[in-house]
């Protein structure tokens, strides 16, 4: 009983995520029957085993991989507002997709990715090197540079988009939505499986680097390489969402805040809850996109974004009247904010 009363959190939100997965699985344009699949009617089983499943799976694999990323990033900056949004990570990755359909219009989705990863991994690099060297670093100044520095890249990619005439070619990539999930096509996403597991792996070494860099090198944790490993494991996250499913805001953000509230701050104790929360919450974005103009189907992007910017400023809010409203760093720390 111990047991499962700490863990009661856990459970709850896999037994409502296992609900609602076979749910989700029956909704949509097409009627897919219980009974048709266990009589192996061709039909079904092809929309199941094409559209349904694949959907299903690219949902998981988004809603646990970006809100391993935000928590990630937060832990690293030290800071409950910084995420792939609000760190440029999202612009970057666009941006490196545009740059794939620019100088190699004939790439396949795994050409693109690769471009995706490097820029997406190179800005969330070059954000962090900027506010290390902020010396006064107000707890809402940060993520706003991360959000200029996001809207710059975003306006070199739309301006390069408007120039060679790929706005349509690119607006796939700039609106997160499922509906284009189909079996061949969305196989990159899985790619946040290990890497979440990889995360899960060096927990306890982002919670020290989380400390600072004095306090880190005090306990022999190489500061640079863990720093730079977590930003790497976020980007390549995010990164292989935005070339599979598109770009979603917030939910790096308000996720893991969310669960930080109910089971504190410690990595290793809140990933596993933030990766089902984070599962959870897109999934049902995702049933209500479909659901709320049927047969019609509403971007998740839409959902999650009027959810997420409700939720933000409420978070915002709290955090500013009950957490610390600035930190102040020595430049000889190197610390982020």
């Amino acid at each position: 009983m111990a047991v499962i009363k700490k863990h009661l959190t856990t459970i709850v939100l896999f037994a409502l995520l296992l609900v609602l997965a076979v749910w989700s699985l029956f909704i949509g344009v097409l009627d897919v029957e219980l009974s048709g699949l266990l009589q192996g009617d061709r039909e079904h089983l092809e929309v199941f085993l094409i559209s349904r499943l694949p959907r299903l799976l690219a949902i998981l694999c988004t809603g646990t991989g970006m809100s391993v990323a935000g928590l990630i990033m937060q832990q690293l900056c030290m800071n409950k507002f910084v995420s792939p949004t609000t760190g440029a990570t999202i612009s970057s990755a666009q941006f490196g997709i545009l740059l794939a359909l620019l100088f190699m219009p004939n790439s396949t989705l795994w050409g693109r990715a690769i471009f995706s990863f490097a820029f997406a991994v190179l800005g969330t690099w070059i954000f962090v090197w900027f506010i290390q060297r902020i010396q006064f670093k107000d707890v809402v100044m940060v993520p706003l540079v991360g959000i200029m520095f996001g809207n710059v890249i975003g306006g070199i990619t739309n301006y390069l988009a408007y120039k060679y005439e790929m706005t349509q070619a690119l607006s796939t990539w700039l609106v997160g939505h499922f509906s284009m999930v189909l079996r061949g096509r969305y196989e990159i996403v899985w790619l946040t499986v290990p890497l979440v597991a990889l995360a899960f792996l060096f927990a306890n070494h982002f919670n020290i680097v989380g400390m600072g860099k004095d306090f880190s090198q005090n306990l022999g944790v190489p500061y640079n390489f863990v720093l730079f490993l977590g930003l790497t494991i976020a980007a390549m996250i995010t990164a292989s969402v935005v070339v599979v499913v598109g770009s979603i805001s917030y939910i790096g953000l308000i996720v893991p805040n969310l669960v930080a509230m109910f089971k504190g701050d410690k990595i290793r104790g809140t990933l596993i809850d933030t990766a089902l929360f984070g599962a959870l919450f897109v999934l049902v974005c995702d049933m209500v996109g479909r659901m709320v103009i049927f047969p019609y189907e509403m971007p998740i992007e839409l959902i999650v974004g009027i959810i997420g910017s409700v939720l933000f400023v409420a978070l915002l809010l709290y955090r500013l009247g009950h957490g610390r409203k600035a930190i102040r760093l020595s430049r000889k720390g190197g610390d982020v904010a």
